[in-house]
């Protein structure tokens, strides 16, 4: 593994890349499928499931981030994923009150 500096923009790694492109679109899509139900039946805890999900799979894209800087990895990928989820979590606080 080569010797990184953080701050260095030449940041490479398909897999690392894939992997968190996977990550970010399964909980997107666990959140859309929340949402989808929180349409068709009008389910306040459904509502609820939308920025929950979005909360936790930015949390766990966080602790990702952590674990690939632990061991050197391209952690940057993985941060990107978290404020990603987190800035969706945002977006989607509105909808529970939408609901009720």
């Amino acid at each position: 593994m080569m010797n990184r500096n953080d701050v260095e923009k030449s940041w490479h790694d398909p897999a690392a890349l894939r992997a968190a492109v996977i990550y970010v679109v399964s909980v997107v899509v666990v959140a859309g499928a929340a949402f989808a139900v929180t349409v068709i039946w009008h389910s306040l805890i459904a509502g609820i499931l939308v920025p929950v999900t979005l909360f936790l799979g930015g949390i766990g894209a966080f602790i990702q981030t952590y674990r690939v800087w632990r061991v050197r990895g391209t952690w940057p990928i993985w941060q990107g994923a978290g404020w990603i989820l987190l800035g969706l979590f945002l977006f989607c606080l509105g909808v529970p009150v939408g609901v009720w």
